[in-house]
């Protein structure tokens, strides 16, 4: 495999699909993201992405839609990159972060609607990850990462972008149990006084906090600032004038989207047992600190993944039930989850769905999207899903995406468990090569999520004929709490054989070519991918992206070696124990797929070691392996041109291994 492959044809039909979906140079926005409405539920903010050149990452603007006619007007222009808006409660301002000073050191900026007029507010000690205002607009509290502070695995699981010394090249890094500069902390700016001072304890780590109240906070806390410490987090309420922190739950799993009612008296909060932070979808916990009263809200089997009060007594609620995105309400007082809309084709932007309220009645908007379809904002009202402003920019040019359709499938497996997935068919007679495409976690799942966005290899394999499968196997979220459990201490156990059986029920339906199988991921789905193809012979082709191949390496190298702990379930020191039993690496001379392993070098969730080492091996067996090593990606393809080049290689090696049949 060439190194540059800039010139070959695959390379050109992954830029030219990219120029379709996104019209670089055209003003046009492409994608939206972090949405809220304003307070009188006519207009609403959100971060969008213009893309001026396919040379590099776009830097997304601060625009103003009104959710009655979807008229849109950008309110921001830079330089660097403005996000996350947020309106003032009064919605007479909107706040946003910026890197505009310094390129990934996000500050918080103060923006008038109605003169455009930004105010920069004082600079806190590291990167503002995110904000809240308080209920009276005098305050906003800010969560501030230490400048040696990791990105979250869901956001590219890279260091800090920003050296917290100005020092010579020469100067070795220093890697110690506890770096004081990846520390995040709470602070707390003051509008009138236009000042910015920390709150809080500083020897507890603050992964995630709210507004409780006017003088209180609610963080998800840990007492050391390491990666991995997020899983054993607990729930704090924190005095804002004393610093003094209260523990008020020490959950059995992880937590997150932590958020107080109004007056402060409940808190609600979902624990759900978790793969990465900012991924957590699961049980609604609701408290009452001051009765030391707690419950699990029954949510009619949905995971939650988005909480947001209307009242002191109602909830808005979001999450995933099975197939099904569902958005409903929470009653306190009857403790009753009322269902307001669900969607199947169409399910909400991110990681998870995520809202923003419009009313107490639990109306809200969204960025809607689904496979074939682009991001649009959508008000749901009354339980009705209306779209307000669609982004499709490929439809405009003629082009129309490679597929034929995209469906909901379910196959029991071996031990008789029910499991879901989706298949995706190109156009064509069956039975097709199959590309099996495993997803990350392993507790996530596949929705309908845009095919455009970052998933060119994928609209290419279609298109070169290759159906796609996409199961959802045990460990998944969407199916509850103990289905998602059923993966830890068997990771590469019954979730390959879930896998591996919905292979064969499409190939018993005659939609499978047997002799035409491949198996893609990213991260867990890397795990699994090499894992595959040494457990079973069936694979023709493999890639593997952001793989573990190594679980003792993995545990020791990467920044996740609490959840490498709690997952493989074993002791590390055994020597033919589960660490060793189950690393693709020691099983490597069982396999002869063609496997093509990609990485990026910053990656500290996954260490571009993992897919260099199983390449070594595979090597070492003589089975063909490419290594690819993108220097400036983290945990996952995530940046222009690097995903063009990607989705390039990607095609060309199952394109090679399994070749498309005219019929």
């Amino acid at each position: 495999m060439q190194r540059d492959v800039r010139q070959s044809a695959l390379y050109r039909e992954a830029e030219a699909l990219y120029r379709s979906l996104c019209r670089p140079g055209t003003g046009q926005i492409s994608d939206a993201a972090e949405l809220h409405a304003s307070p009188d539920g006519q207009h609403a903010v959100f971060s969008a992405t213009t893309f001026e050149t396919l040379d590099s990452v776009p830097p997304t603007r601060i625009c103003q839609a009104s959710l009655v006619t979807g008229e849109c007007r950008v309110l921001t222009s830079g330089p660097g990159t403005d996000r996350l808006p947020e309106y003032s409660p009064d919605g007479k301002s909107i706040a946003f972060l910026s890197d505009r000073h310094e390129a990934g050191h996000f500050q918080l900026y103060l923006l008038e609607p109605l003169t455009g007029a930004v105010s920069r507010t004082p600079t806190v000690n590291g990167w503002v990850e995110y904000f809240h205002w308080s209920t009276d607009g005098r305050r906003i509290l800010l969560a501030v990462a230490g400048h040696g502070a990791d990105v979250a695995g869901v956001q590219g699981g890279i260091p800090s972008s920003r050296a917290p010394e100005d020092l010579p090249s020469w100067t070795p890094k220093v890697h110690q149990a506890q770096d004081e500069n990846s520390w995040r902390r709470a602070w707390i700016y003051d509008l009138a006084s236009g000042q910015s001072l920390p709150v809080g304890p500083e020897r507890k780590n603050i992964w995630e906090t709210v507004w409780c109240g006017s003088d209180h906070l609610v963080a998800v806390t840990s007492p050391g600032s390491g990666e991995g410490l997020w899983y054993d987090a607990c729930l704090d309420v924190i005095a804002i004038d004393s610093g003094e922190s209260a523990e008020i739950y020490r959950p059995d799993d992880q937590l997150g989207w932590p958020a107080a009612s109004p007056s402060g008296r409940h808190i609600a909060v979902v624990e759900a047992v978790c793969s990465d932070r900012w991924a957590v979808a699961g049980n609604l916990i609701v408290l009452e600190p001051a009765a030391r009263t707690r419950w699990q809200a029954d949510t009619h089997e949905v995971d939650i993944t988005y909480t947001e009060w209307c009242s002191d007594s109602v909830l808005l609620l979001a999450g995933h039930r099975g197939f099904d995105t569902v958005v409903g309400t929470y009653d306190l007082p009857s403790r009753t989850f009322t269902e307001l809309w669900r969607g199947r084709e169409v399910t909400g932007s991110g990681r998870y769905v995520s809202l923003t309220r419009l009313n107490d009645q639990g109306d809200c908007a969204l960025i809607g999207e689904g496979f074939t379809r682009a991001p649009e904002i959508a008000v749901i009202r009354e339980g009705r899903y209306r779209t307000v402003k669609s982004f499709d920019l490929a439809s405009t040019s003629g082009f129309e995406l490679p597929l034929e359709s995209a469906r909901p499938i379910t196959w029991s497996a071996p031990d008789g468990l029910e499991i879901q997935g989706w298949l995706l068919l190109p156009q064509g007679q069956a039975p097709h090569p199959l590309i099996v495409c495993i997803h990350g976690g392993p507790v996530a799942q596949w929705r309908p999520t845009w095919l455009g966005r970052r998933n060119a290899h994928l609209l290419m394999l279609l298109a070169h004929g290759h159906a796609l499968f996409l199961p959802n196997p045990r460990g998944s979220s969407g199916r509850g709490q103990d289905f998602a459990r059923r993966v830890v201490g068997d990771m590469g156990g019954r979730d390959a054989q879930d896998c591996l059986s919905g292979i064969d029920h499409l190939t018993k339906q005659g939609i499978a070519d047997p002799s035409r199988l491949g198996v893609t991921g990213v991260s867990y789905g890397g795990f699994m991918s090499s894992w595959l193809i040494t457990q079973d012979t069936r694979f023709a082709a493999a890639v593997c992206v952001s793989p573990v191949t190594n679980w003792f390496t993995e545990h020791l190298l990467s920044n996740l070696s609490d959840w490498v702990a709690a997952f493989v379930a074993d002791n590390r020191l055994d020597p033919v124990g589960d660490y060793f039993r189950l690393s693709p690496v020691m099983h490597a001379h069982r396999t002869s797929t063609p496997t093509l392993l990609v990485c990026g070098a910053l990656d500290r969730c996954t260490p571009a070691e993992e897919a260099a080492q199983f390449h070594q091996a595979l090597v070492e067996s003589g089975v063909e392996s490419v290594l690819l090593t993108y220097p400036e990606e983290g945990h996952g393809i995530r940046k222009l041109p690097a995903l063009i080049d990607y989705a390039a290689r990607v095609t060309a090696w199952f394109a090679k291994h399994i070749p498309y049949l005219t019929h």
